[in-house]
């Protein structure tokens, strides 16, 4: 049995802090730092994670020097008759910054060369136990934490000097980074230290869990760990009240809890709204627009007291006002918009180019995905104030519903009392929530550090295996989400399991990640009651039992090895395995050698074989996803069961006489995905290799009557049986489009799905063709999305009429 890794580095509450918001920063400690380790494995992942942190220990090193580079030339000027800042400011700013740096700077400089000359006798537990005795430094750092910002930001308010400098401090970038330096403000770089220790923290667990019991570093980070815990827990009460907290002019302390960005329905258009939540209070504001130079201020829009505060139930909320729902094809737009820009980026970065044109593709894609980020949500969040009016949030995910609701249930539990804000208290209030607030940017790419993670592109594929913890037999299931474009999507889900406290669903699923950090959990209770409906989606409302998130590390599942974890939630234990395929892995085609099957093989040899027009398997998944799933939400869109889709593909394989009974019992999810695998694991793409640049061509050209008559000679070019099959998979994509409100699968969603699975190249031809494997929505892809797009809205096209035709010219392209 494989060691399930039950530590605390996975706790989503453990890093809460360093993502912007949560309940602070204090670990769990673990309970028996002592998992098998197998020696070999375990001290080549000892490497792994030394070399992650050793990366990230420079760039933390490059933002100390960029914080203590102005402190010279500020001293320098406080003794002349002109000076930008006191020595008492200076050294109230700089608290221990110098300190700080200097210990790192050690550290480094002798963990470097051994994770350079790496072998299995190496020891450094010495280093990170020397590291955790000097904590003491970062105690006095954060005594001082809240008087070092105050300091700054009267200072940058009253000297427009020193307001220049804290706005934008040069930080150096890493040696191998093709960027010389990346700017950042003062404010965010006195945050880095905190961030640092829980940073730490966490590399102490991993290296823990990775160490044998009986190397001479064990004792040593247990013990680095311990003195690490222990301090976090003494000053994780100093730094949240301090940074979180405001007084009223009652003389009354309250606290901020939460904050974030959500997309508010007001007066029937979205806004995007900064909504905090207070101890008492629940205030959603909007940034004010200010002139350069001008401290930014929020203006708030509504505040509802939390004895106010009530969720209305299903039955008992109104319908919704009429919420504008974008075109998924104008969405798909903006991410393609977005990646583009992004490619562009890259380029610009790579060739050295002008800062101007980067900042200039910054703003353009800042601008897509504030659009993308504001019109993507589509589940509803309302609250209603018992006084009277009602508020509708939409959000991209259940768990972010569910995490606002039961932040403010929570809060609800103690006694309050109901009030109205006196236009001074609300002012302040207001005032407050700038300096106050956890999340800075609207979450998207574009406001990201340069240094921070692009995430992951590729295919996650997770087994979901069990769950236990349940107090009661439940109907139970998981959906799984992760982060795409800076928001959350749901993208798989388990079958019901009944009547039980311990679910065994045992199924895979296989995930696309564009540039994803985070996979979420959650786990759901089933309801049959048709009576709860909930009228903002039509959909029923099932309860939430758990839910937890972990974050994708690339060095834990870019292996070939399944991981497997635990993920804990609300005493609820959910166990999944994981592992990652990078998109250009998953681009390959590769030849099936056994022929006598037929995936992996040509479809010219299938239907000989056969002696039919289309492939038996194309025929019978159409037939059953159009008898029972054509209504289904998301349908060819929505994972179905990876060992659903195996065991289908095996059965297809061996030609089985079981076969229609097995797909008749089979979900219809697994039905569509082994579709798409057969035409994605074609040894050439349906729209043949040779014919990929002329239907390149043909889709970029501007002429209308042109296009057409290129675009009908290319279908014309093609192999008879690739073009019957074909038009057989064409009219019954129409025929699931024409579903459309029900199912939610547009025209130019389906082109999304199949277009590159049936014009994308053969490996061979690819190799001109493909960009960066994170460059998920390149101009080809784009492209591959068009062709099929075109075909799809096209009047319907017959086989005969299209050999028969004369009208069209038969030159080549």
């Amino acid at each position: 049995m494989p060691y399930i890794d039950e530590s605390p580095t996975m706790s989503p509450q453990l890093s809460a802090r360093s993502q912007g918001g949560g309940d602070g920063i204090l670990p769990t400690p673990p309970e028996g730092l002592g998992p098998v380790v197998e020696a070999g494995k375990g001290l080549e992942m000892r490497k792994l994670v030394l070399s992650g942190f050793l990366a990230s220990e420079e760039i933390y090193i490059n933002q100390l020097e960029a914080l203590l580079l102005p402190m010279k030339p500020l001293k320098a000027t406080a003794t002349t008759s002109q000076p930008v800042l006191t020595i008492q400011q200076i050294e109230t700013i700089f608290y221990k910054i110098q300190d700080i740096y200097e210990i790192h700077k050690e550290f480094y400089d002798n963990l470097c060369p051994k994770v350079q000359q790496w072998d299995s006798e190496v020891t450094l537990g010495h280093l990170f136990q020397k590291l955790a005795s000097q904590l003491g430094v970062y105690k006095a750092f954060v005594d001082n934490y809240k008087i070092a910002l105050e300091t700054a930001e009267k200072c940058s308010q009253s000297n427009n000097q020193f307001q220049k400098i804290s706005e934008e401090l040069k930080v150096k970038a890493p040696k191998d980074s093709k960027d010389s330096h990346t700017s950042i403000t003062m404010e965010a770089l006195l945050y880095k230290p905190i961030d640092r220790v829980t940073r730490s923290t966490l590399v102490l667990h991993d290296l823990l869990k990775h160490t044998p019991v009986d190397h001479p570093d064990y004792p040593l980070l247990q013990d680095a760990l311990r003195i690490s815990q222990n301090f976090l827990s003494s000053i994780n009460e100093d730094i949240d009240p301090r940074r979180t907290a405001v007084t009223t002019p009652k003389g009354e302390t309250r606290q901020l809890v939460k904050d974030g960005f959500l997309v508010e329905m007001a007066e029937s258009s979205r806004k995007l709204r900064h909504v905090f939540l207070f101890t008492d209070v629940l205030l959603c504001a909007k940034l004010k627009k200010t002139s350069v130079g001008k401290h930014q201020q929020y203006d708030c829009k509504w505040y509802i007291p939390l004895a106010d505060l009530v969720f209305p139930s299903p039955e008992e909320s109104e319908p919704s006002p009429q919420v504008h729902l974008f075109p998924d094809h104008e969405l798909e737009d903006m991410k393609m918009k977005i990646s583009a820009l992004k490619s562009e980026i890259q380029k610009e970065r790579a060739s050295k180019g002008q800062s101007r044109a980067i900042e200039r593709l910054k703003k353009k894609m800042f601008e897509n995905e504030f659009l993308l980020l504001l019109n993507s949500p589509t589940i509803p969040f309302r609250i209603h104030n018992r006084n009277g009016k009602s508020y509708l949030f939409l959000l991209s995910s259940d768990y972010e519903r569910s995490e606002w609701r039961e932040a403010i249930q929570k809060l609800q539990k103690k006694d309050l009392q109901a009030f109205v804000l006196s236009s001074v208290e609300l002012q302040v209030l207001t005032g407050s929530c700038f300096k106050l607030r956890t999340v800075h940017n609207i979450p998207v790419t574009s406001n990201k550090d340069d240094d921070e993670a692009p995430g992951l592109y590729g295919f996650l594929h997770v087994i979901v295996h069990s769950a236990k913890g349940f107090k009661q037999s439940a109907n139970l299931y998981c959906t799984l989400e992760v982060d795409s474009f800076g928001y959350f999507v749901s993208k798989a889900k388990t079958r019901v399991f009944r009547d039980t406290t311990e679910p065994q669903w045992n199924e895979e699923f296989e995930i696309e990640l564009e540039g994803s950090q985070s996979l979420r959990i959650l786990c759901y209770e089933k309801c049959y009651d048709k009576t709860k409906v909930n009228k903002d989606n039509n959909e029923i409302v099932d309860k939430i039992m758990g839910k937890g998130q972990i974050q994708l590390d690339p060095q834990t599942v870019q292996t070939k090895n399944w991981h497997m974890d635990v993920i804990e939630m609300n005493g609820i234990k959910v166990e999944f395995s994981m592992k990652f395929t990078s998109r250009d892995m998953s681009l390959k085609r590769t030849p099936s050698k056994k022929q006598t099957g037929v995936f992996g093989v040509k479809i010219s040899v299938v239907t000989k074989r056969e002696r039919s027009k289309v492939p038996y398997i194309v025929r019978q998944c159409v037939e059953e996803v159009e008898k029972r799933g054509i209504e289904e939400i998301g349908i060819y869109r929505i994972s179905g069961v990876a060992t659903d889709i195996q065991a289908l593909k095996a059965v297809f394989d061996a030609n089985n006489k079981d076969v229609l009974v097995m797909l008749s019992d089979m979900d219809v999810n697994a039905i569509a995905g082994t579709l798409k695998l057969y035409f994605r694991e074609l040894p050439e793409p349906l729209l043949t290799d040779r014919l990929y640049p002329a239907f390149m061509e043909g889709i970029a050209l501007s002429d209308p009557a042109a296009k057409e008559n290129c675009m009908m000679h290319l279908l014309r070019t093609l192999p008879d049986p690739n073009l019957i099959t074909f038009l057989f998979l064409l009219e019954h994509l129409k025929r699931v489009a024409e579903k459309e409100p029900i199912n939610k699968m547009s025209l130019h969603n389906l082109a999304t799905v199949f277009g590159p699975t049936l014009l994308r190249p053969s490996e061979v031809e690819s190799k001109g063709h493909l960009t960066s494997a994170s460059d998920i929505w390149s101009h080809d892809v784009m492209a591959q999305v068009q062709v099929l797009l075109y075909y799809l809205q096209h009047p319907p096209i017959s086989f005969a009429e299209l050999k028969r035709n004369t009208l069209y010219f038969s030159t080549d392209v």
